[in-house]
């Protein structure tokens, strides 16, 4: 029976996770695949944390370094995270030939060009499922599955703190703040949720994603990234009056020979599967051609659907390497860079929301604007009087740079009172 040697770099809430599923699963997976996944050497810097694990002292190695150095180690799983030792570690993995497994989006987003050369150099498998929606096989759905078709959207549900806020929101009321506590108290939200809120967790996995169905690198600093902290209730609200719900979505759309990458809240038809994704769940819908429309949902974070799709990863490479393989796919992307809409070339519908003082002649001020820059107006809704009030206004398909400078103009009138609040809206997803 062939044996495959793994190294462990992080024994955090993942790497512990992926321990667990080794113990609990490892004989039934060498009976099923003819291959022993042998967890050999465990990199870890701090040894007196309290875990619900026990590590034999046999598969403590003396640093990553060593680990990654020893000759008997077939795959080096990185999971520490960030942009520092891990980026080192797995190069240097790379450069000595072993396979790496890593759950690190940010990583592959920032700097993740270099790294997939010098694996495709090597012929070498890095392989990175858990680094987007955890137990969602997303990665290997894009680069296998869907192989033979030319990808022409993807709409992600990708961060599960953002969709627990915005359901709460919308099924139970909340404001903002009480939803994000509430996460915080749950241990869906960090302490300091600025990564998850702010957009950029759902724009490194949006800069993979799209790296994967482009075929073309497509640079993290290149991806419009809008958080929720915007949102009200009152938003949530309205979007109700329109048969939509609001939601934190990844998008990707091929035009052409041109992109777009852009992570923002996003007005969708309530009617559409997306829609009805709640708490902190993911999913992502993709269209491609020949199969059509597919979406995928399931579990995008914690210890054991992340550690899942970590050792799917390790299961994937050692196949390969009894099979003489390895490097049989390209790692991501197949070379090149895409061109990229900018934010104000896109093109699409708009929620509005005006804060006026209540008086004759305030909404003819403002679609006289709106006209005058090429906005149709959809709808229009009106329903409180007296002292300042909002104006709800969805528009037709409209040129993002001049919704833009209409609502530059706008903001400027003597009866707007707030910056207006603005939500893109995806009818056809």
């Amino acid at each position: 029976m062939k044996t495959v040697n793994i190294g462990l770099i992080g024994l955090g809430t993942v790497g512990t996770g992926l321990v667990k599923a080794l113990n609990a699963n490892g004989p039934i997976l060498k009976k099923r695949l003819g291959i022993d996944l042998n967890l050999l050497l465990i990199a870890e810097k701090n040894w007196r944390k309290a875990r619900d694990v026990k590590i034999p002292l046999s598969l403590r190695a003396s640093g990553a370094r060593a680990l990654i150095a020893d000759p008997r180690i077939d795959i080096v799983v990185e999971l520490i995270g960030g942009c520092g030792d891990a980026r080192s570690y797995i190069v240097e993995a790379l450069k000595r030939g072993k396979h790496v497994v890593t759950a690190n989006k940010a990583l592959l987003a920032a700097h993740g060009e270099g790294i997939f050369e010098q694996a495709r150099r090597g012929g070498l498998d890095l392989y990175y499922e858990a680094s987007v929606c955890g137990a969602i096989p997303i990665i290997k759905t894009i680069r296998e599955g869907l192989a033979s078709n030319r990808i022409s959207s993807i709409f992600g549900i990708v961060n599960g703190t953002c969709n627990y806020i915005l359901s709460r929101m919308t099924e139970s009321g909340m404001e903002f703040a009480e939803a994000l506590g509430e996460a915080q108290r749950l241990g869906y939200a960090e302490a300091n949720p600025a990564l998850d809120i702010e957009g950029d967790d759902s724009a490194h996995k949006l800069a993979i994603l799209a790296t994967l169905a482009s075929g073309l690198w497509i640079p993290l600093r290149a991806i419009y990234t809008e958080g929720i902290t915007h949102v009200s209730l009152m938003d949530i609200r309205y979007a109700r009056e329109f048969d939509r719900v609001i939601k934190l979505l990844a998008i990707f759309k091929r035009q052409g020979n041109a992109v777009e990458a852009r992570v923002h809240p996003t007005l969708i038809p309530a009617r559409h599967l997306l829609a009805s994704v709640s708490g902190a769940h993911n999913a992502v819908c993709v269209n491609g051609h020949p199969a059509g429309e597919i979406v995928l949902y399931g579990s995008g974070a914690g210890q054991d659907p992340t550690a899942s799709a970590v050792l799917s990863d390790i299961i994937d490479i050692a196949l390969n390497i009894r099979r003489g393989c390895a490097g049989r796919i390209s790692p991501v992307a197949r070379g090149g860079r895409a061109a990229i809409k900018q934010i104000d070339e896109i093109e699409t519908q708009y929620y509005l929301r005006f804060s006026v003082i209540d008086r004759p002649g305030v909404l003819a001020g403002i679609t006289g604007i709106l006209g005058r820059l090429q906005i149709g107006i959809a709808s229009v809704i009106q329903t409180e009087r007296g002292g300042t009030v909002p104006v709800v206004i969805m528009t037709h398909r409209a040129l993002e740079r001049n919704v833009r400078k209409a609502l530059a103009r706008i903001d400027r009138l003597p009866f707007v009172k707030a910056k207006t609040t603005l939500i893109r809206v995806e009818e056809n997803l």
